[in-house]
């Protein structure tokens, strides 16, 4: 056990976000995500595990450290409903309130088409696979930046 740090975040997770850099994408997936398969084709080209978590939970520890980018539209994306692109499932609305309180402010997910998820999350950095039994607990997030107080954009929102 670490202080101060999650303690569903292990070593090779922890490794993984701090090997990302500004820009870099990473999925966290439910169990019925081919994760394996998907993660064979990221950057990091294995799977990372938090089991015994549910989606929103492990998006609380991942969000514990990983800030979100300020730069894109959309750091933050949920997988579409199959034929109902606008419903909100209940394990993304409690990731939602998961990642507005880690950002401090509302980071709206941006929805994002499953076969397009898939495609996406296949050039992403890792993916991370949470213990979400629920259908659409499916997430991708960019990372972003933490600057200095004195560095130059410093005084941006979101830093």
């Amino acid at each position: 056990m670490l202080k101060n740090l999650d303690p569903l975040l292990n070593a090779d997770v922890l490794h993984a976000l701090r090997a990302m850099g500004h820009g870099d994408e990473l999925v966290v997936c439910d169990a019925n995500f081919p994760a394996d398969s998907v993660a064979r084709a990221t950057v990091l080209g294995k799977l990372l595990r938090i089991d015994g978590a549910d989606a929103p939970r492990a998006v609380r520890a991942i969000l514990s450290v990983l800030p979100l980018d300020t730069f894109v539209e959309a750091p933050a994306m949920r997988m579409e409903v199959v034929g109902e692109p606008h419903a909100i499932p209940a394990v993304q609305r409690e990731a939602q309130a998961e990642v507005d309180v880690a950002e401090g402010r509302p980071v709206p997910f941006a929805p994002i088409e499953r076969h397009a998820f898939y495609a996406r999350a296949r050039g992403a950095y890792c993916v991370i696979a949470s213990g979400e039994a629920r259908g659409y607990g499916c997430f991708i997030f960019t990372k972003g930046v933490l600057l200095a107080p004195d560095a130059p954009g410093a005084t941006e929102p979101g830093k």
